[in-house]
């Protein structure tokens, strides 16, 4: 056996295992930390809310319509191997990046801690046109944009939705075929509230002084990683038959 034909049969076993995760309904211990951060989201002020929707609802149309994000052409003529070599690099990178941003962000307080939330939107999105376009996908194509705002949900949702997405990541050419030419047909609010549901915590310890800046350091680049290691099993579904 090559070592192409090792890596890709590694690579099939672990995306089966990462699918039957996906798949799994939720324990009575998340539902019951879902209940917990409903209520937890009670007790922010409402102003906090509104920024933060707003935030990340322009930022995910800029997914949609934004050409600043469109960087590179489809890589071709590459083994998985290859593929996620450079995957690897790329997410390096872009932890290094966010670490920083964290960092800085989080040393200045509540101010710099609201301004980090665009700024690593940006980062994590970038990075998934970039990987993206290292699986051979061209992100020119609004089918992969609908593609990629679909791993980034599944990356920071609760566990019930998770299976709710991934069900129509398993099935996406008939999902995508079912989707009307509007944009607002993709779910936003779902999309927003169980991201903000993910980091709203993480984002509050950012603000407090005298750690802040290890925490957001910290907290960024576990963002990116996970990104990055959703990103690369959604991509491995699309490859493999």
């Amino acid at each position: 056996m090559s070592i192409i034909d090792f890596y890709n049969e590694i690579a099939r076993k672990e995306l089966n295992n990462w699918k039957k995760k996906m798949r799994k309904k939720p324990s009575l211990v998340e539902k019951a930390s879902k209940h917990v951060q409903n209520k937890f989201n009670n007790l922010l002020p409402e102003k906090y809310h509104e920024i933060v929707t707003s935030t990340i609802k322009n930022m995910t149309r800029a997914v949609l319509f934004g050409s600043k994000y469109i960087t590179k052409k489809p890589y071709e003529n590459l083994s998985l191997r290859q593929r996620e070599k450079l995957v690897a690099q790329k997410t390096k990178a872009y932890k290094t990046t966010a670490l920083i941003e964290g960092a800085g962000t989080g040393a200045g307080g509540i101010i710099l801690g609201l301004a980090d939330l665009p700024l690593l939107l940006s980062i994590k999105i970038k990075l998934l046109y970039d990987i993206a376009a290292i699986y051979g996908f061209d992100v020119n194509d609004y089918k992969e944009r609908i593609y990629i705002l679909n791993i980034f949900h599944i990356t920071f949702a609760s566990k019930s939705k998770i299976n709710d997405v991934f069900y129509k990541m398993e099935n996406f050419e008939e999902y995508f075929d079912s989707l009307p030419d509007d944009i607002d047909s993709f779910d936003w609010r779902s999309f927003q509230q169980e991201y903000r549901d993910y980091i709203d915590l993480a984002k509050l310890l950012q603000m407090v002084p005298g750690i802040g800046a290890f925490v957001g350091a910290y907290v960024n680049s576990k963002l990116i990683d996970k990104l990055s290691k959703t990103a690369v099993q959604a991509y491995r579904m699309r490859i493999f038959p």
